[in-house]
């Protein structure tokens, strides 16, 4: 079933909104919001969610010399290795950015 939509706003970023913009959005505030034809998720349904799978930052090519025993250590589970030293090392970034 397809509504027709009585409201619609294009604005750039830091556009400030119009009294007619403003008057329009308190008039909805209150007003609740149907959710009848959204299906409730089961109970557990999130339970292995994983938050931000989907995000993939930019990568760079860096020649990096290791030592050869960290390069073993590193290789010992297989094919990934550079996967694994670039998450430990994001770890170890994010942790001190936490301060």
């Amino acid at each position: 079933m397809k509504t027709k939509c009585d409201v619609v706003y294009t604005r750039k970023p830091g556009t400030p909104l119009t009294r007619k913009q403003l008057k329009e959005l308190k008039a909805l505030k209150g007003r609740p919001i149907d959710t009848s034809d959204i299906p409730e998720l089961p109970p557990g349904a999130l339970k292995n969610a994983i938050r931000g799978g989907l995000y993939r930052p930019v990568k760079r090519a860096v020649s990096l010399r290791l030592d050869a025993d960290v390069i073993a250590w590193l290789k010992k589970d297989g094919k990934g290795y550079q996967t694994r030293a670039n998450r430990m090392l994001r770890e170890k970034m994010l942790k001190e950015m936490a301060g």
